[in-house]
C-alpha cells in the first residue's frame, strides 16, 4: 500500500519511506502540530490481525515511551488509524551499527567499547524501569553523525518475543543474537539483554557473529550447545579485559553472566583504563551436573519430562539414566542418534512451515486495473469500471462527478490510485472514480457569462456565514435559480485570526463579476495549537524540566549560568511564569545552573633540585703537630666546624592565592601543598621572592600532581 502523502490522525504527514524491517516499515513524516520531522514505524499487515500481539504492542510501546535517555530513541506517540498501527519516534540522522560493520568490517576496540558502554547505559535505565528489550542486535542500534549510539525498538521486542519463533517468521532473523534461554523459549530477563550485547560487541570486534549456520534452527541449537570461539583468536588487537568481558556476558548459565547492566558498565569503563589487566571474574556454573557438555534437544526433552536425573561419570564411560525411556536409549545408542536427528529435522520444518503459514495468511496483492480507458483505448463507462473492480475483488470505491467538455457523460475522467504497470495493492485498497457529467448547458453557460453582479465592498474580516448570505442575496431578484454566485470555501489554520472569520478573497471588494466566475474564499480555522498551562520547573533538574515541558508540546531553550549558591544542574529561572496559559509549540527559555568542575592539584617541590644546591664539602682531617719539650711529646689537634646549610623562603601560589609559605633549608626535597579549584590557573613557586617555576594547570581536568624540581 502506498502511504506517501497520507495524513495520520490529522497530524502526521507521511513524506517518504526510509527503512523496512521484518515487522514494520519506517517512514519519514512531518508533525503538523509541533512543526517537526519525526520517524513513524508502521506495523506490517500480518501483525495487525493478531489481537493479543496488538495488545502487547500497545502496552509495551506506551511503557517504552516513558524512557528518557540520550542513548534511547524517544517515542513520542502510539496510535492506529484505518487498521494502521504505528509508533511515532525521534528521527535520527545516521546509520545502523549493522550497516557500519558491513561497510567497515572489524572496528577499533576503543570505539567498540565506547559504543557498548552507551548501549549498556541505555539498558541500565530500561531495566531499572522493568523494561526488557529482548532483541538487542546491531540492526536496532543507530549511530548518529556525532557518534552517539541510539537503541531503538523498545516495545515491539516484547510483543514479538511472547509469540513463538515459528508463529512469527520475522523474529527468526534475530536468532544470531538470542540468549540460550531465549532460543529455548524459556524465561528472559535483563541478563538475556546483556548476553545479546556481548554478541554485538563480539561482532563489532571480529566482523562476524559467534554462531552461524545455514538455518535459524541450527543457529539456535549452537546458541544452546556450543561455546563460542574467543574473539581474541579472530582479532589479536582485542585487549585481554575486553575479551573476558565478552566471554562473561555470553555465559550459557545466566547466573554466571553479569547480573545487571551496571556491573557490565563498570567493567567496560575500567577496560578503557586497564585494557590488559585481569580484573574480569567469571564464576563457575552453579549446575549440579559434573558434565560440562550442554544437553542436546533430546536430553532437554527428557529433563522436561523428569526422566533424566542421573549424573554422568567424569570419564563418560557409563550413563545410567533413570526411567524406562532413558534406559532404552542407553542400550540403543544408534536409535538415540536417529531420534535426535528426527527431532532436529522436525524443528527445522516446523519453523519453515510456520513461516509459510505466516506469509500464506498475508492478503494477496492485485495489479491495479486501468479504469480510465478500455483495451481499445476508449474512455471507460462507470458501469464497466464498477464491473471490473468487482470482478477483481475490489469493493471499496467512491464515485465523484465533474463537468467535462472532453469526456463523454457517465465515462471515467480519472482514477485514484492512478494506474501503473506492476503496481499491486490488496483488495482493501480504496478507489476514487471521477465521472463526467458532460459539458454545461450552453444556454446556461451563456447566461452565466452575460449576467453580472457587484461584490460587497468589504468581505475580509467578516464571518463566513455573513459573507455567504450577502453573496446569495446578490441574485435573489433573478428569476432563474441556476443564476447564483459561485464560491468555494477553503479553511486554513491561522494563529492570529479566530475561527470562522474570512481572511482572504481572490476577488477585489466592490468589483463587478460575471456569474461564471468562482469566488475563492479563505476562512480561518483558528489556531492549530491548543492552550496549555505552563508549570513551574524552577529548582528541578534540567532533565525533569525538559520532560515536563516537552510533554506539554512546548519548545525548550536552555542557557547556562554559574551560581555558587544553587545546586549544580537545577533550573534557576524560566522565561514564562508558572500557571500562565500559552499555545502548544511556544518556546520557553530556561536558565540552568552549571558550576564548573573542580579538581584537587597537589604541588610537590624538590627545593634542592630546583635550586641546583650542592652541599659544602666536609672539612679535611684534623692536623697534628709534635712539640718536644723536656722529652715530653704533646699532640696538639686543631678541630674545624662544617659550614651551615643555607635557608630560603619558599612560597607556592595558585593564581592570586598563596597555598604555602615557609623558610626551608636548601637541602629540602619534600615540600607538599594542595589546592582545589576549577578552570586554568598559573601555579608559581617563589624562592626568596624570585619566581623559579611557573606553569598553567587545568583544575577541571581531574585530580593531579605537579612536580617541581
Amino acid at each position: 500500500m502506498n502511504l506517501i502523502g497520507k495524513m495520520l490522525d490529522n497530524r502526521y504527514e507521511i513524506l517518504e519511506k526510509i527503512g523496512n524491517g521484518g515487522m514494520a516499515t519506517v517512514y519519514k513524516a512531518k508533525c503538523h502540530v509541533l512543526n517537526r520531522f519525526v520517524a513513524i514505524k508502521i506495523l506490517k499487515d500480518e501483525f495487525t490481525t493478531d489481537t493479543d500481539f496488538i495488545k502487547r504492542f500497545n502496552s509495551e510501546a506506551q511503557a517504552a515511551a516513558s524512557l528518557t535517555h540520550p542513548n534511547i530513541v524517544s517515542i513520542y506517540d502510539v496510535g492506529n488509524e484505518d487498521n494502521l498501527y504505528y509508533i511515532v519516534m525521534e528521527l535520527i540522522q545516521g546509520k545502523t551499527l549493522k550497516e557500519i560493520i558491513v561497510e567497515d568490517g572489524i572496528l577499533s576496540w576503543k570505539w567498540s567499547v565506547n559504543i557498548a558502554i552507551q548501549i549498556a547505559s541505555a539498558l541500565e535505565v530500561a531495566h531499572k524501569n522493568n523494561i526488557i528489550h529482548r532483541d538487542i542486535k546491531p540492526h536496532n542500534i543507530i549511530i548518529t553523525e556525532d557518534g552517539i549510539a541510539k537503541v531503538t525498538d523498545f516495545g515491539i521486542a516484547k510483543a514479538v518475543s511472547n509469540s513463538t519463533i515459528t508463529a512469527f517468521g520475522t523474529t527468526i532473523g534475530s536468532v544470531h543474537y538470542f540468549s540460550p534461554e531465549h532460543a529455548k523459549g524459556g524465561f528472559t530477563d535483563a541478563k538475556s539483554d546483556l548476553y545479546s550485547l556481548g554478541i554485538v560487541l563480539y561482532e563489532m570486534l571480529t566482523a562476524r557473529v559467534p554462531f552461524d549456520a545455514d538455518t535459524p534452527v541450527s543457529v539456535a541449537l549452537k546458541q544452546v550447545q556450543e561455546e563460542p570461539v574467543e574473539p581474541i583468536e579472530y582479532n589479536e588487537e582485542i585487549p585481554k579485559s575486553v575479551n573476558m568481558i565478552i566471554l562473561k556476558a555470553m555465559q550459557k548459565d545466566p547466573n554466571c553472566r553479569y547480573q545487571n547492566a551496571t556491573q557490565m558498565l563498570e567493567d567496560l569503563t575500567r577496560s578503557l583504563k586497564e585494557p590488559n589487566e585481569n580484573f574480569v571474574v567469571i564464576q563457575a556454573s552453579s549446575s549440579s551436573s559434573p558434565t560440562q557438555k550442554i544437553p542436546t534437544i533430546y536430553d532437554m526433552e527428557l529433563e522436561k519430562n523428569g526422566e533424566r536425573k542421573a549424573k554422568k561419570s567424569e570419564n563418560n564411560e557409563s550413563e545410567k539414566p533413570k526411567g524406562k525411556i532413558g534406559a532404552f536409549f542407553a542400550k540403543h545408542k544408534i536409535l538415540k542418534i536417529v531420534v535426535m536427528i528426527v527431532i532436529a529435522i522436525a524443528l527445522f520444518f516446523g519453523a519453515m512451515f510456520g513461516t509459510l503459514a505466516l506469509f500464506s495468511g498475508k492478503p494477496e496483492e492485485i495489479q491495479i486495473p486501468n479504469l480510465v480507458t478500455d483495451e481499445n483505448g476508449n474512455a471507460m463507462t462507470l458501469e464497466a469500471a464498477k464491473a471490473l473492480l468487482e470482478e477483481l475483488g475490489f469493493t471499496n470505491y467512491e464515485v465523484k462527478y465533474e463537468n467535462s467538455d472532453e469526456v463523454e457523460k457517465d465515462h471515467i475522467i480519472n482514477q485514484k490510485p492512478v494506474y501503473q504497470e506492476n503496481y499491486k495493492v490488496t483488495e482493501e485498497e480504496a478507489f476514487v472514480l471521477t465521472v463526467s457529467q458532460g459539458s454545461l448547458d450552453e444556454a446556461l453557460a451563456e447566461k452565466l457569462k452575460s449576467t453580472k453582479v457587484k461584490l460587497p465592498k468589504k468581505m475580509i474580516g467578516k464571518k463566513k456565514e455573513d459573507l455567504i448570505k450577502e453573496l446569495e442575496a446578490l441574485t435573489e431578484d433573478l428569476d432563474d435559480e441556476d443564476l447564483v454566485v459561485k464560491y468555494e470555501i477553503k479553511e486554513e489554520f491561522n494563529e492570529e485570526v479566530e475561527a470562522g472569520i474570512v481572511t482572504e478573497v481572490d476577488q477585489e471588494g466592490g468589483k463587478e463579476i460575471t456569474l461564471d466566475t468562482i469566488v475563492n474564499i479563505t476562512v480561518s480555522k483558528g489556531s492549530q495549537f491548543k492552550d496549555v498551562t505552563v508549570p513551574s520547573v524552577v529548582n528541578k533538574s534540567e532533565a525533569e524540566a525538559r520532560s515536563a515541558l516537552d510533554g506539554l508540546g512546548l519548545k525548550v531553550e536552555v542557557t547556562y549560568e554559574e551560581n555558587a549558591n544553587k545546586s549544580d544542574g537545577i533550573v534557576i529561572s524560566q522565561s514564562v511564569n508558572a500557571n500562565k496559559t500559552v499555545k502548544e509549540g511556544s518556546s520557553i527559555s530556561l536558565v540552568v545552573n552549571k558550576q564548573p568542575k573542580k579538581s584537587k592539584v597537589t604541588v610537590n617541590v624538590n627545593l634542592k633540585s630546583l635550586m641546583n644546591y650542592t652541599e659544602p664539602e666536609a672539612p679535611s682531617a684534623p692536623t697534628t703537630t709534635d712539640n718536644t719539650t723536656n722529652e715530653t711529646n704533646n699532640a696538639v689537634t686543631t678541630t674545624q666546624t662544617k659550614p651551615e646549610v643555607k635557608s630560603s623562603k619558599v612560597v607556592i601560589k595558585v593564581g592570586d592565592d598563596t597555598i604555602y609559605s615557609e623558610t626551608k633549608k636548601l637541602t629540602t626535597t619534600d615540600i607538599t601543598a594542595s589546592y582545589t579549584s576549577s578552570g586554568v590557573k598559573d601555579v608559581k613557586v617563589y624562592v626568596d621572592d624570585v619566581v623559579k617555576f611557573n606553569k598553567s594547570v587545568d583544575f577541571s581536568g581531574g585530580d593531579q600532581t605537579v612536580t617541581v624540581e
